[in-house]
C-alpha cells in the first residue's frame, strides 16, 4: 500500500524509478540511443542513464503520451541533439551557427535555428490543446528572440518567446494581442500551455506566473516549428535567440499539475547531468 501511495508524487516516483533503473532500460529510451548511434552521434553512460530515468519518469507522471517531440539535447553534437526522444519522427535539422557542449546547444542569435519538421496543425495541436517548453540555461541578449516559434502572418503565431534581450517571456497561443501571456521569468524551464480555448498559462519552473483567459479558437500556424528562432510563414526565418537550450518539448496541453511534474522530472534530469540552473 505504501508503494502505491508513493506513486502519486512525482519526486517520489523518480526515486522509485532511479532504484529500478539499473535493472532495465526503457524500450523508447533504447530506441533513442539507437537513433543517436545510427546518426553518427555518441552518448556517455551518464547521459544514457539520465535519459532513461527521464523517460520512465515522464511515463509514470502521465506526460509521455502528451508529447509529440522531446529533445533532451545530449551528446554534444548535431547528430545526437537533433534526435527526438519520443519517436523516430521529427528529427531536427540544424543550420550552421550552433555550439554543442555537455550543457546543451547554443544558437548564435543571428542565423541559427533547428527545424523540427513538426507542423502543429498536422499533429492536431490547437489553440486549446498545445504546449511548448524550453529549458533556458542562459537568458537571451538578442533584440527579438524566439525560443520555439512559427509565425504564419502578422497576427497569428505559435511561439514561446523572450523579448528585447531581457527576461520577459511570452507564450503566444495564437493571436499576438488577444492570446498573449506575458511575465518576467528567470532562466530554467519555460512552458507555455493551453488546455482550453479560454485559458493559456505561462509556467516558469513548474509554476504558473501568468495566464490569459481570452477565448481563442483560431488555427495554429500551418508551418514547421523552429527551435532557436522563428519560421516566418514557411519561407524565411527570424527572431533568433542566443539562449542556451538544454531541453525542449512540443505537444498537447499540460494541466497545472502536469506542468509541475514536467519541471520536477526535467530538473532532476538536468541535475543528474550537472547542468541545472
Amino acid at each position: 500500500m505504501g508503494r502505491f501511495d508513493l506513486r502519486t508524487r512525482t519526486g517520489q516516483i523518480s526515486t522509485i524509478i532511479q532504484g529500478q533503473q539499473a535493472n532495465f532500460t526503457d524500450t523508447d529510451a533504447q530506441a533513442f540511443f539507437d537513433r543517436v548511434t545510427a546518426a553518427g552521434g555518441t552518448l556517455s553512460d551518464t547521459e544514457k542513464n539520465a535519459v532513461n530515468i527521464l523517460t520512465l519518469a515522464l511515463k509514470s507522471a502521465g506526460i509521455w503520451t502528451l508529447m509529440k517531440a522531446i529533445y533532451p539535447m545530449v551528446g554534444a553534437s548535431a547528430a545526437a541533439c537533433a534526435q527526438n526522444l519520443k519517436s523516430s519522427s521529427f528529427t531536427g535539422t540544424f543550420t550552421s551557427g550552433w555550439t554543442y557542449s555537455s550543457n546543451g546547444v547554443t544558437p548564435n542569435g543571428t542565423s541559427a535555428y533547428m527545424n523540427t519538421g513538426l507542423n502543429p496543425v498536422a499533429q492536431s495541436l490547437t489553440s486549446g490543446d498545445s504546449h511548448l517548453s524550453y529549458y533556458a540555461r542562459t537568458s537571451a541578449t538578442t533584440s527579438d528572440p524566439a525560443e520555439i516559434a512559427n509565425f504564419s502572418d502578422s497576427s497569428n503565431a505559435f511561439v514561446l518567446q523572450s523579448k528585447t534581450g531581457v527576461t520577459n517571456r511570452y507564450f503566444y497561443s495564437v493571436g499576438f494581442a488577444a492570446s498573449r501571456v506575458v511575465s518576467t521569468a528567470p532562466t530554467g524551464l519555460l512552458n507555455g500551455s493551453a488546455i482550453a480555448n479560454t485559458r493559456r498559462d505561462l509556467y516558469v519552473n513548474g509554476v504558473s506566473v501568468a495566464n490569459n483567459i481570452t477565448t481563442d479558437t483560431a488555427t495554429l500556424g500551418n508551418y514547421s516549428l523552429f527551435i532557436g528562432g522563428a519560421n516566418l510563414s514557411g519561407t524565411t526565418s527570424g527572431s533568433f535567440t542566443n539562449s542556451q537550450c538544454a531541453f525542449a518539448s512540443i505537444g498537447n496541453g499540460l494541466t497545472s499539475s502536469q506542468a509541475s511534474d514536467l519541471y520536477s522530472n526535467v530538473q532532476a534530469f538536468q541535475t543528474s547531468l550537472s547542468r541545472n540552473v
